[in-house]
């Protein structure tokens, strides 16, 4: 049966638009809970996180396949799920999405994120600011889970905090997520794998997956596994005020490897792991082995 694909400018609109539904909904979760102090356990902010990613696939899937993530765009151009003259233009579209939400939600939180940096003593743009910055980009260790109890910046207690995660430590964690996290979408989406989930749950099991992984590295590197979700915000909160802090953050290139070529890598890696290890294993069904010369 021949399957009619979308015009790519469909399914460009699409991608931004899936990607901006997932940077509102889990960067607002972010939002709210450094900001008002409601969601402040991190699996309360894991789940909003989970059903944006569910939202979003159900929403756009039909038309783009809703990758919302250059990651895996990427990977599934790497192992031929995706035609590479297309990639570029996913991509773009994906990184104007979370850019718009992160426009939106500036928008929407400008008032409590000015009202945090006065309770905290943080001047936006310097040191310290990354506790409100965080709500766009991420940062290694979580600045959240780090200095929340920290009344009054101070620059010795800062660079202590930020030393307990390495570079390293930080693209190991990213990797690894965005590598478990490719596995999962290659596995659910498989039609050949008898044991993926029936009907059309694997973007229930998908936002699950982002859940369990925000849960465990979260607390290390506020969890991306998106380099648009990362950098589409990160770049408006360099141009809203925190600047360098923002871009190329306190890390410096440190920010670029983590957050841009770690999950890159996990992903590619991850459906590497599938295509190469599990698939091959899957048994075939009968009339697929009877086609078979």
């Amino acid at each position: 049966m021949a399957v009619h694909v979308s015009p790519l400018p469909a399914r460009c609109f699409a991608e931004a638009f899936g990607t901006f539904l997932l940077v509102f909904f889990g960067c607002g979760a972010v939002h709210v809970a450094v900001l008002t102090g409601e969601l402040a356990g991190l699996w309360q902010v894991a789940v909003v996180w989970a059903v944006a990613i569910m939202l979003a696939i159900y929403i756009v899937g039909g038309v783009s396949g809703a990758h919302i993530n250059p990651a895996i765009t990427l990977s599934l151009a790497v192992w031929g799920q995706f035609a590479w003259r297309d990639v570029a233009f996913y991509i773009v579209s994906q990184f104007v999405g979370a850019f718009g939400a992160a426009a939106l939600l500036f928008f929407l939180f400008g008032p409590f994120l000015a009202e945090r940096e006065r309770i905290k003593h943080v001047v936006r743009g310097q040191p310290g600011s990354e506790i409100t910055a965080m709500c766009y980009g991420e940062y290694f260790p979580n600045s959240g889970r780090m200095a929340g109890g920290i009344e009054v910046y101070n620059r010795n207690e800062h660079e202590h905090l930020n030393g307990l995660v390495s570079v390293p430590a930080a693209f190991t964690a990213e990797t690894l997520g965005t590598m478990v996290l490719a596995l999962v979408v290659f596995a659910v989406t498989d039609p050949r794998n008898i044991a993926a989930p029936a009907g059309r749950l694997a973007p229930v099991f998908i936002g699950l997956t982002v859940a369990a992984l925000i849960a465990v590295i979260a607390p290390l590197t506020q969890a991306c596994f998106n380099p648009a979700r990362d950098f589409g915000p990160r770049v408006f909160a360099a141009l809203a005020g925190w600047g360098q802090i923002a871009l190329p953050g306190p890390r410096g290139m440190g920010t670029f490897t983590v957050y841009l070529i770690a999950p890159i890598l996990g992903a590619i890696l991850g459906g590497g792991f599938y295509r190469y290890l599990i698939q091959p294993a899957l048994p075939v069904l009968l009339e697929e082995r009877n086609s078979l010369p």
